[in-house]
């Protein structure tokens, strides 16, 4: 691995994609045995989750799960905006359901908290979050987390589904930005 170019930024190697397979392999397993009597409907949060979820799914073995896709944005650059988004809903009945948010990243914690509100309202069974990446002291809600990959600092960081304005999302790789 070496070092990219993404737009005026330099990043560099961080977190190779053997180990990334590893702690998804490690998540699926997890998930197959806590929820295997639930047909959980898995709903993956785009862009940056494109990834992880065609990962991990093809590795649940759960009878009966689904999958679905919403997106809700609350970045702008390198930052947090601080405003959360919803750009494409969620069209399948819930109620009563298991549902397995399915997420890249989780640091500030406010588009997840929105989800969780806007799931709320729809009367889930319950709802579980599972995050490729977590950013504990970026955090400015607290919300739960069922599974959790691999906990980060809070650095900007590129792969594996994530990016910096649009690009970066295609390396498999995690990289971190150069200071």
């Amino acid at each position: 691995m070496k070092n990219i170019i993404l737009h005026d930024k330099e990043f560099r190697p961080f977190i190779c994609a053997e180990k990334i397979d590893q702690v998804i392999a490690n998540m699926a397993e997890r998930m197959n045995k806590d929820l295997n009597k639930e047909a959980p409907l898995f709903l993956s949060i785009l862009n940056g989750s494109f990834m992880f979820t065609s990962d991990l799914i093809k590795q649940i073995t759960i009878p009966g799960t689904q999958i679905s896709f919403i997106k809700v944005a609350s970045y702008a650059g390198t930052c947090s905006s601080g405003e959360v988004k919803e750009l494409i809903g969620l069209k399948e009945e819930i109620k009563n359901r298991t549902v397995v948010i399915l997420e890249d990243i989780i640091d500030s914690g406010r588009s997840m908290s929105h989800l969780l509100n806007y799931l709320a309202t729809k009367n889930p069974r319950r709802v579980v979050v599972a995050t490729l990446f977590h950013k504990p002291k970026a955090a400015i809600c607290q919300v739960p987390i069922d599974y959790s990959g691999i906990e980060l600092e809070n650095d900007f960081v590129v792969g594996r589904g994530l990016d910096y304005d649009g690009l970066g999302r295609n390396y498999p790789d995690l990289y971190i930005l150069n200071t």
